[in-house]
Parts: C-alpha cells; structure tokens; sequence
C-alpha cells in the first residue's frame, strides 16, 4: 500500500482496451495527483467513458497499467475491492434502487461494505444530505424526486463511502438544462474542498472554474492535456481546435 501523499493517486500507463475488434483505448498514459481535478471531454465514441470505467474496474483493459492510490488493478480480486471502497462513481443514469427510500440507498454500501452501524450510516447519510441540500428528501422514493435531486442523492450515495477519489462519467448530461447548475453546484463544492476528482463532461464552464487541467481524447487516445486557460485559449492540436469550435457557441 502507498503512503497518504506519496506519488499520484492514479497512475495509467499506456493502457489498451479492446471490445472485440474495436481498439477503443490506445494507449492511454494518465497521471492524476491528490486533490487534482481533471476534467476528461471529446467526442462521443472518444473513449472517455470507458477509460474511467477502467480507473475502478468496471471495465477490464487487455495492456498497460493502472495503480489507484498505490494498488494495481491487475486482476486480484483483493485488490479490485480495495480500489472500490476508495473510489466513488456518479453515472449519467442515476442508478439508484427504485425500491428503497434515498435514505435506504445511502446507507446499503456503508453497512455491508465497512460494516457500519445501522445508527452511524443514517448519521453519515443525513450528514451528506445536508450537504447536497436536500435532507427534507431522506424518506421519499427516487420517483418522486426530480433528476436534478436524483443526480444529488446519487452523489451522496458515492460520499457516504468516504472515498477518496469521485469519478463522474457525463452526470449532467441525463438532465434537463435548468437541473445542469444544481448538480454542477455540488460537484463545484467538493472540488473546492480539495476532493480528487476526474470529470466526463461537455459542460465547459464547470471545466473552466475547477480543472486542474483537461484531458481532450479522440479516437481512443489522449489528444491534448493542458490547464483550462491554455486549452481554451490556445489549443495546439487542430482535433482539439474543431471540437471546441463546435462546442463553444
């Protein structure tokens, strides 16, 4: 295990994906550092949501490396689970059992997986409800919330794990625009307390205010990296120059 602050948190090293015959990473060679944001954006069909997939396993690749706070992601079981509890994951889709209350979602992981107290989960729940402002929604079902609040439960969900890492793959884009600003407030809060986090996304406003740097991909590989005032500013790949013209209006 590595020591707390030493080294990257992630580390991929020319890490290769295939679906078939379909190469869809290529060499992927990414290093994020302990409390950095990183905001991932491209075209779709890019590989931007399968190489996150990767960073916790979700997604198996065939060559290279991943090492996620000091474990590699090789195959042991021991270590796939580690890497889990220390990395939380917000999907597009919100993914939350329809059958269970917000608050019974938000407990399940604490309880099975660190095996906590019945009483302490529902502390832990309601404090991270609180922090995503919505604590008058504990006892209602996922149904009767709107996607805006579902997003927000859903990434309370992830903190109530204590993770180290959050992933977000694409979490605003299932939304309807005026529910975008609720959800980019709560991950704009947790980037300014210093949470490392790698982002999917084409919300470039929300990348402009808290990357640390933006990791453009095409076609499987990673085309351009660079903090947000020099990718916006002056791209250097005529791939990354066309994608933005045709996202910045």
């Amino acid at each position: 295990m590595a020591q707390e602050g030493a080294g990257p948190i992630i580390v991929m090293r020319d890490v290769h994906k295939w679906f078939g015959e379909f190469h869809v990473l290529r060499g992927i060679t990414l290093e994020v550092e302990r409390g950095q944001k990183v905001v991932v954006c491209g075209p779709s069909g890019s590989g931007k949501s399968t190489m996150i997939r990767c960073i916790n396993g979700l997604e198996d690749y065939q060559r290279g490396e991943i090492v996620v706070d000091g474990i590699p992601l090789d195959g042991d079981v021991k270590h796939l689970d580690a890497i889990r509890r220390e990395v939380g994951m917000v999907f597009q889709q919100f993914n939350l059992f329809p059958h269970l209350t917000v608050m019974e979602n938000l407990i399940l992981a604490p309880m099975h997986v660190r095996h906590m107290p019945r009483h302490e989960a529902e502390e832990l729940a309601m404090f991270f409800l609180e922090r995503v402002k919505i604590p008058e929604q504990a006892h209602k079902y996922p149904g009767q919330l709107s996607g805006g609040q579902q997003q927000r439960v859903a990434i309370a969900r992830a903190l109530c794990m204590k993770p180290k890492i959050m992933l977000f793959d694409e979490p605003t884009s299932a939304l309807d625009p005026e529910m975008v600003k609720e959800v980019l407030d709560v991950m704009i809060e947790l980037a300014n307390e210093g949470m490392t986090m790698v982002v999917v996304t084409h919300e470039m406003g929300f990348a402009r205010q808290v990357a640390d740097f933006i990791c453009f991909m095409d076609q499987g590989e990673i085309v351009e990296m660079a903090p947000p005032d020099e990718f916006f500013a002056n791209p250097r790949s005529e791939r990354t120059r066309l994608f933005l013209s045709q996202i910045l209006h």
